[in-house]
C-alpha cells in the first residue's frame, strides 16, 4: 500500500510528422481505440492514480475533445510552442504546486504498456524510497533510444539521447523507456534548471536525471521484463506493428482461458473483448471494441463484431455476419450474410441468411432498436425496419420488409403474390430472332 498520492502526466502534444496525417498521432486507433486511450486506461487501471494531466499541442482541440468525452479524471494542459519533453512536463507544474506525492510521466504513443507494469514500477520506486525512477530496457539493437549511462560502480548517472551520444555511449544496450516516476516535492525544482544546449534546441526531460544526481538524490532504474511494452508509434508502419503485438497478446490470453482460435494469423480480437471457454473462433474474424461473448459459441468465418456486443452462451454467428451494439441471448443462431445492429435478440431465435436490421434513419440521423423475442425466427433476406418488435415465437416470411410490430405466434409476410407468365421466355427469344428458330 502506497503512502503517497499518485498523479500522471501524459505527453500527447507532438504532431507525429512521420504519420503523414492531419490527425494527431495520439488519436490514431488500434481496434477503434485511440493510442492515448490505451495509455490513459493503463495508468488508471493501476488503481493508484487519481488525476491525469494530458499535455496537448498539435491539434489540441481534437485531443482535448476526446479526453473530455471519455476521461473525467483527466485535465488537458496546452504546450505551445512544443519545446521538448522537459518543457511539456513543466507545463503541469502550476497544477502541482503544493503536491506531495509521486508523478508518473508516460508518453501518449505507447499503447502496449500495461497497468501491471506501471503498478510494479510505482511499487519499485516507493519500496526504494527513490526521488526519481526511470524505466529502462535491454535491447540488442538500441538504435534511436536514449542510453542509460552508469559510472564505474554501475551507478545510474545520466540519460544521453542517441543524437548527442558518443560512439562509446551508443554501444550501451540499456535504454531509456521514456517512463518516469518522480517524487514531485524533491525533484520539481529540476524543471527550472533545464537547458536547451543540445542538437535539437529542446528542453529534455532526461536532463532531470543529471540534476538529481548532482543534488545527491536517490535515482533508480527499473528494468522492464517485456521490451514490447515500450514500443512507441511514430509511423503508420509502427501503428500496424503495434496492432499485431496487441492482437497477439490478446489471442494468447483468450486461448489460455479456453477459447479455441482456429487461425491466429487471420484473427483479430480487441483486448477489451471477453470470451468464454470452449467458444470456437473461425478464420478471418474481426472483433473490435468492448464486447462480451459467452461460452460454447461458434463465430465466423469472416464475421465482424463491433463495439457493444453482448452475446450469450451457445450462440452461432455465421460467416460474413456483422454484429454491432446488440444483445444476443443463449442458443440463438444468426445465419450468414446478416447484419444485426442496435438490436435485442432473445433466446432460441433463428435469424435467416441475409437478414438485416435497418437501424439508421439517414434523414433524422437517429438509430433505432429492433427487438426479436424468444423463439422467433426470420426468413432469408428479411429486412426489419426499426423501431420494430417481433414477439415470442413469431415468424417472418423470407423476403419480407417488416415495418410494424409482429404479434406472438403469428406469421408476417409482405412479399407480393407470385405470378407465372407461361411461354414468356420462348416468346422473347422468337422476337429477337425475327421469328426464326
Amino acid at each position: 500500500m502506497l503512502n503517497k498520492k499518485v498523479k500522471s502526466i501524459i505527453l500527447a502534444a507532438g504532431k507525429g510528422t512521420r504519420m503523414k496525417s492531419e490527425l494527431p498521432k495520439v488519436l490514431h486507433c488500434i481496434f477503434n481505440k485511440p493510442l492515448l486511450g490505451y495509455v490513459l486506461d493503463a495508468v488508471n487501471n493501476t488503481g493508484y492514480i487519481n488525476e491525469n494531466f494530458v499535455i496537448v499541442g498539435h491539434e489540441a482541440e481534437l485531443v482535448e475533445k476526446y479526453v473530455k468525452e471519455n476521461y473525467e479524471s483527466a485535465k488537458c494542459v496546452l504546450q505551445s510552442p512544443q519545446l521538448g519533453t522537459g518543457d511539456a512536463v513543466n507545463k503541469a507544474a502550476p497544477y502541482l504546486k503544493d503536491f506531495d506525492g509521486y508523478v508518473i510521466v508516460v508518453c501518449g504513443d505507447t499503447p502496449i504498456i500495461t497497468s501491471d507494469t506501471l503498478k510494479s514500477f510505482t511499487d519499485f520506486h516507493d519500496n526504494n524510497a527513490a526521488d526519481l525512477t526511470v524505466m529502462s530496457a535491454i535491447f540488442e539493437n538500441p538504435k534511436n533510444y536514449g542510453r542509460i549511462i552508469r559510472d564505474k560502480n554501475k551507478k545510474f548517472t545520466a540519460i544521453v539521447e542517441e543524437k548527442d551520444a558518443t560512439p562509446e555511449q551508443k554501444a550501451v544496450k540499456e535504454v531509456n523507456a521514456g517512463i518516469y516516476c518522480i517524487n514531485w516535492k524533491t525533484v520539481s525544482n529540476a524543471f527550472n534548471s533545464l537547458k536547451n544546449n543540445n542538437a535539437q534546441g529542446e528542453y529534455y526531460l532526461t536532463d532531470i536525471v543529471k540534476w538529481a544526481v548532482e543534488n545527491n538524490l536517490n535515482v533508480q532504474s527499473y528494468i522492464l521484463d517485456d521490451n514490447e511494452e515500450i514500443f512507441g508509434i511514430n509511423s503508420k508502419l509502427q501503428l500496424a506493428q503495434a496492432t499485431k503485438i496487441i492482437n497477439r497478446k490478446s489471442l494468447i490470453r483468450l486461448m489460455d482461458e479456453g477459447v479455441q482460435i482456429t487461425d491466429p494469423e487471420t484473427t483479430y480480437i480487441s483486448p477489451e473483448t471477453t470470451i468464454g471457454a470452449d467458444t470456437l473462433i473461425l478464420p478471418n474474424v474481426y472483433i473490435t471494441g468492448k464486447n462480451i461473448i459467452g461460452s460454447k459459441c461458434k463465430i465466423g468465418p469472416f464475421s465482424h463484431i463491433r463495439d457493444g456486443a453482448k452475446i450469450g452462451n451457445n450462440v452461432r454467428i455465421g460467416n460474413f455476419v456483422e454484429i454491432k451494439k446488440s444483445e444476443i441471448k443463449d442458443n440463438t443462431n444468426v445465419s450468414h450474410l446478416s447484419y444485426i445492429g442496435d438490436a435485442e435478440l432473445g433466446s432460441k431465435v433463428n435469424i435467416g441468411a441475409g437478414t438485416i436490421t435497418a437501424n439508421y434513419n439517414p434523414i433524422s440521423k437517429v438509430k433505432s432498436k429492433t427487438i426479436i423475442k424468444d423463439g422467433a425466427n426470420t426468413g432469408s433476406n428479411s429486412v426489419l425496419v426499426a423501431p420494430v418488435t417481433v414477439n415470442e415465437m413469431a415468424s417472418v416470411g423470407a423476403g419480407s420488409i417488416i415495418t410494424k410490430d409482429v404479434e406472438a405466434y403469428s406469421l408476417a409476410i409482405t412479399r407480393s403474390p407470385m405470378k407465372i407468365f407461361s411461354g414468356w421466355v420462348k416468346k422473347k427469344i422468337e422476337e429477337l430472332s425475327g421469328g426464326n428458330k
